[in-house]
């Protein structure tokens, strides 16, 4: 399925397509609130309430069968009103307005469906509306040819949340567990509390930048890297395609300072909660440029060009929270006004599909026998 991004408003399209998102979201929300200790993250229960859940989602049943009314009204196209009223339906059959807020056991093994669903509908009433009134490329169709493969990468990380947890924890405590860091722990959270998020957002972008570059030029590692810069169409779900590889070795050494230095729950859950909302702003496709945030944060802007396609322009911007980190190691690349013309890959071939593109890396490396050896090495 492909939607050009010339839908208007008044059709009934974009209601009808609201509709279907907002059903499935409910309908997940229901079988976690009958199957919480399977389905549900104990750390993130802590976040929030039962009953703000249970109000959040009769607010989007009810907001989807509006919208499903208010498309069946507007649109020739009445499947995608269906659809939606289908599983807002089901929804309320499974009890979706009589669900049970109370307390839930903790249990050894679960899955991250309840972070999928928050994250998703709030990724997605930021970044959507963003895209389509400030988009960067205006050509881009709203569901390119490989949304789909995005939204599976998307899906699979937040639902094995508790995997990607244990395994990329599991480094930093084997070679520093033994260390008595007690004190080191007591000296930073004494630290004020502005300072402390500073030095966490700092250390691990350091730790972070240098993961990313060797990434760039070490070959064999780069077989996993390529496969988040095989995307052509930058957009709020493009930061999700990653190789699980690459998602277990760049997170386990971003984790390596958190661990070592010991720093406070609420800041490590700032960091966690900022990390993940600014992660999917970079690969929007958005034109706001942020003004002189943008030579404080990295922006799209910036990180675009680190996703550039045209080879001379390898290898730069390769911090994910601070451009100075760029600057001091010489990798900065920021034009004032200038956007790549495009991004993605050169490589002639490329798989499609997550399955395809999970295995590739360790059958073939992605290089083009056209492509220098020395700008593939700058990559």
């Amino acid at each position: 399925m492909e939607v050009k991004s010339t839908v208007k408003f008044g059709e009934g399209i974009i209601s009808g397509y609201i509709s279907i998102f907002l059903g499935v979201l409910t309908f997940l929300g229901v079988l976690c609130f009958k199957y919480p200790e399977q389905l549900t993250t104990p750390a993130f229960r802590e976040v929030y309430t039962g009953e703000s859940m249970k109000g959040l989602l009769i607010g989007c049943i009810i907001a989807a069968l509006l919208f499903a009314v208010l498309s069946f009204y507007l649109s020739n196209k009445k499947k995608l009103s269906l659809i939606g009223i289908l599983f807002c339906t089901a929804t309320i059959f499974f009890g979706g307005f009589d669900v049970d807020p109370s307390e839930v056991d903790k249990s050894a093994y679960h899955l991250g469906l309840d972070w999928l669903i928050l994250d998703l509908f709030l990724m997605a009433v930021i970044f959507i509306p963003i895209e389509m009134v400030f988009p960067k490329r205006k050509d881009q169709p709203t569901f390119h040819e490989e949304w789909r493969t995005d939204l599976l990468y998307f899906t699979i990380s937040h639902l094995f949340i508790q995997f990607f947890g244990i395994i990329t924890q599991k480094p930093a405590k084997l070679f520093f567990g033994g260390l008595g860091l007690d004190r080191i722990h007591e000296f930073i959270q004494s630290l004020p509390f502005g300072v402390e998020l500073f030095l966490a957002f700092f250390i691990t972008d350091v730790f972070q930048y240098w993961t990313h570059r060797i990434f760039h030029t070490h070959h064999f590692l780069w077989r996993f890297h390529s496969i988040h810069h095989s995307t052509s169409n930058m957009d709020w779900l493009a930061g999700s395609r990653t190789h699980f590889i690459d998602i277990f070795i760049t997170r386990s050494m971003v984790f390596i300072p958190l661990y070592v230095l010991g720093f406070s729950t609420i800041t490590f859950n700032v960091y966690v909660i900022f990390m993940a909302i600014h992660a999917v702003l970079i690969h929007a496709n958005t034109r706001i440029n942020f003004g002189f945030l943008k030579y404080i944060f990295a922006t799209p802007q910036y990180h675009h060009w680190h996703h550039c396609k045209d080879p001379k322009h390898y290898g730069k911007n390769f911090a994910t929270i601070f451009p100075f980190i760029d600057m001091i190691f010489g990798t900065y690349y920021l034009p004032k006004d200038e956007w790549p013309k495009d991004t993605g890959l050169l490589e002639t071939y490329f798989p499609k599909g997550y399955v395809k593109q999970t295995v590739y890396p360790f059958t073939k490396s992605p290089f083009d026998k056209d492509l220098d050896m020395e700008e593939y090495s700058e990559r």
